[in-house]
């Protein structure tokens, strides 16, 4: 290395300039590692040079890079912490200078690199490698030796160096950890949607959800276009997520976008994207639902809501899988499959010039009914206690059971909001409830005044009273098993008295035992 007089040369500075640059310019640690070397051997005359890694699991030291040395010569150099010089520095923490290598006895000259030459003329400098307290290496460098030369210097500058080099490491080695994690994290992720989108996890026994389910199976795995037909809050986001995610097309994209909650002079800018300067406030560049559903799925909800404008463009998308973004002349290129839902009647939207009729039939390609809730009556109380499970869980309540009064209030009301509206109510229970028992009190008061249509005027005081009064005395007689005498003392009364309102009310304590 050059001769010092205690301050940097040029080339030394030059030399940290360019390592500096080298390493944080390369994502390839070993790339950027054979860099510094080769930098060094460049600016500051070394002859040689190696990077040793210590294996913490084996304690094992070797070579991980080498300028001057051979491949054969680099697979030799291999060390036991403490074994020779690098091994030392590297159990200690400290550099280690060795002016001249045929003078030191624990200088093993393990890759051979140096035979044949007068080792009296070999100076050898190894520095730790330190990532903050723990050592992870060494670098050492040979240079010729000299009398009148000081190593201190040069000593220094490999220190700082390492210190580069450490730094990096350490860098590099976080975001492969944060990698690796993000790929687990991603992997878990998809394992939920998987299972949390299974059609198998639709909730409902009954006959027609059962066609619902056998519907879902036949198409998920095809690239055909669906169109999901029902009421609103029938679950047609349900089964869209469902088809998309055990398709062959899981593990891209699906995109919603949901036409009535858009205006109409903003429905194509948000479907198909624009171009800088499209129009008044278009500053950028912007990318469509279209592009960004590329090789995935585009799930479309309210397409009825559709201006027939629209429509046309959305037709030349599904006939030749193309479009341009407003303002733009490029023609894009996009391979998605569509899944369509609407609660409008689209035939008699047809029939009335609402629709596209061309449009119409290249969505109703396969189309799915999801019958409303007042058609499922033997799923009521299934999607009941599923949602009462959910919510328990989620507020950390310890919810055991719906009361038969508010079962009663459940099954007799008409459901116009459908499984929206039957979760909407559970949840709303469920932060009301602050015992075991969901009561029909805890329900929304239209389930409590109405029946079946839902315009029963409301009840006088005295109704509401007896029908609190009649609850807690089944719900008594439930939770002793019809044994009278115990439900009496859960209520705080006597017996008598308890017989007297159960013979009131009409209760048969025996259907409880």
């Amino acid at each position: 290395m050059p001769e010092q007089t205690g301050s940097h040369t040029p080339d030394e500075i030059n030399c940290l300039y360019e390592i500096t640059k080298a390493i944080h310019a390369a994502m390839d640690l070993q790339r950027a590692l054979y860099k510094v070397l080769e930098l060094l051997s460049k600016y500051l005359g070394m002859k040689r040079g190696s990077i040793t890694i210590l294996n913490p699991e084996t304690s094992e030291i070797r070579i991980e890079v080498a300028h001057g040395i051979s491949e054969t010569e680099r697979t030799k150099g291999k060390y036991k912490l403490g074994e020779g010089i690098t091994g030392r520095v590297i159990k200690a923490g400290r550099p280690m200078v060795v002016p001249q290598i045929d003078a030191e006895p624990l200088f093993l000259n393990r890759t051979g690199a140096r035979n044949g030459i007068d080792h009296s003329k070999i100076s050898f400098l190894c520095v730790p490698i330190k990532d903050q307290t723990r050592v992870i290496g060494a670098l050492s460098v040979d240079c010729t030796y000299k009398e009148t030369f000081s190593l201190e210097d040069d000593v220094r500058l490999l220190t700082v160096i390492s210190t580069l080099i450490a730094q990096k490491a350490a860098l590099l080695e976080r975001i492969r950890r944060e990698k690796g994690q993000l790929q687990e994290e991603n992997l878990r992720l998809r394992k939920e949607l998987n299972k949390k989108y299974s059609f198998s996890n639709i909730v409902g026994n009954s006959r027609k959800v059962q066609e619902v389910f056998y519907l879902i199976s036949q198409v998920a795995k095809s690239n055909a276009n669906v169109l999901l037909l029902g009421e609103s809050g029938t679950g047609k986001e349900l089964v869209a997520n469902a088809i998309h995610y055990n398709s062959l097309r899981g593990g891209k994209p699906l995109v919603k976008v949901n036409c009535a909650a858009l205006p109409e002079n903003l429905i194509e800018a948000e479907l198909f994207g624009y171009e800088k300067g499209a129009f008044t406030g278009a500053n950028r560049t912007k990318s469509g639902k279209f592009e960004m559903a590329d090789k995935g799925t585009i799930f479309l909800d309210e397409i009825g809501s559709l201006a027939l404008e629209s429509q046309g463009k959305l037709l030349r998308v599904l006939q030749e899988k193309e479009f341009e973004r407003l303002g733009g002349t490029r023609t894009i290129k996009v391979n998605i499959r569509l899944v369509a839902a609407t609660n409008r009647e689209l035939a008699q939207a047809v029939e009335d010039g609402n629709f596209r009729e061309d449009l119409f039939y290249r969505l109703n390609v396969y189309p799915i009914y999801l019958p409303a809730l007042r058609e499922r009556e033997a799923d009521l109380l299934l999607l009941a206690d599923y949602f009462l499970e959910k919510y328990a869980a989620e507020y950390e309540k310890d919810i055991k059971r719906i009361s038969t009064p508010a079962i009663d209030a459940l099954t007799q009301y008409h459901w116009p909001g459908n499984v929206r509206e039957l979760e909407n109510c559970i949840e709303r229970a469920v932060l009301l409830c602050e015992d075991q028992v969901i009561h029909s009190y805890h329900l929304p008061p239209t389930l409590q005044t109405a029946k079946e249509t839902g315009t029963q005027p409301a009840r006088s005081l005295k109704d509401a009273v007896d029908r609190f009064e009649r609850e807690m005395l089944l719900e008594a007689l439930k939770n002793s098993r019809g044994n009278m005498r115990k439900a009496a003392m859960a209520l705080k009364t006597t017996e008598r008295i308890f017989g007297y309102k159960i013979q009131k009310y009409n209760i048969n304590s025996k259907r409880y035992r």
